[in-house]
Parts: C-alpha cells; structure tokens; sequence
C-alpha cells in the first residue's frame, strides 16, 4: 500500500482480524525494510478494537481504533485512533520519536486510513 509497500505477510493475510489473532506487517520505512507483528487484545465489534505488538521494532505499540457514527450522519462511521508508543534506543530514541516518528506516524495513518475510506467506497 502506498510508498512503504506495507502489506500483511503472515497471520491473518486477508479479510477482518478477530479477537485474539495476529498479523504481521512487511512495510519499507526510512529506507528500511520492518516486520511488525500485532495482536488483536482488545475486541469490541462494532464499537473498537486494539491492536498491540507481540514483536516488531518499538519497545511498546499499542494501537486503539475507535469507531463511531459521524454526528451529522449515522450512516457514515468516523474511526479515530489512539497510538501509544515507546521508541528503542532511551533518551536518544524518545527524541527521535518525539521529533521524527510521531509526525510521520500521523501523516501515514492519515493516509492509510484514506485508502481504507476510498476502497470501502468503491
């Protein structure tokens, strides 16, 4: 998907995650090839599901997406997702998230949530 080329490579590859399952991501980020995989810890359809690392490249990844009718249209949902993370590397690596990944974690949701949004409309 997009320029990281994210995709799913193990676990469960296609169609919806349930509670308790797994996937692992391949996505090139920085130049650089990473493998994250995340399982679902949290699960409550339709309302929201979490998603945290069970290995990949952050020291704590945990993923809330939060999923509600839009107020001027019940018929539209609205996701809005709560990232809470902790870069490797100490002092060094907080600096780095604070200055660095979390601007660019922000920008790639926003885009990976407007291609959910595009092919859900399609």
């Amino acid at each position: 998907m997009g320029a990281s080329g994210e995709r799913a490579v193990a676990g469960v590859t296609s169609g919806c995650l349930g509670p308790g399952q797994t996937v692992t991501w391949q996505a090139r980020h920085f130049g650089v090839r990473w493998r994250m995989t995340v399982q679902i810890t949290e699960y409550e359809s339709p309302h929201r599901f979490v998603d945290e690392q069970v290995s990949g490249p952050f020291r704590h990844w945990r993923h809330e997406h939060i999923l509600t009718p839009a107020p001027d249209d019940p018929a539209t949902t609205v996701m809005r997702d709560v990232i809470d993370f902790t870069a490797p590397g100490g002092p060094a690596g907080s600096l780095v998230a604070a200055v660095i990944l979390r601007p660019y974690l922000q920008r790639l949701i926003a885009r990976r949530n407007h291609f959910l949004a595009c092919s859900l409309a399609d």
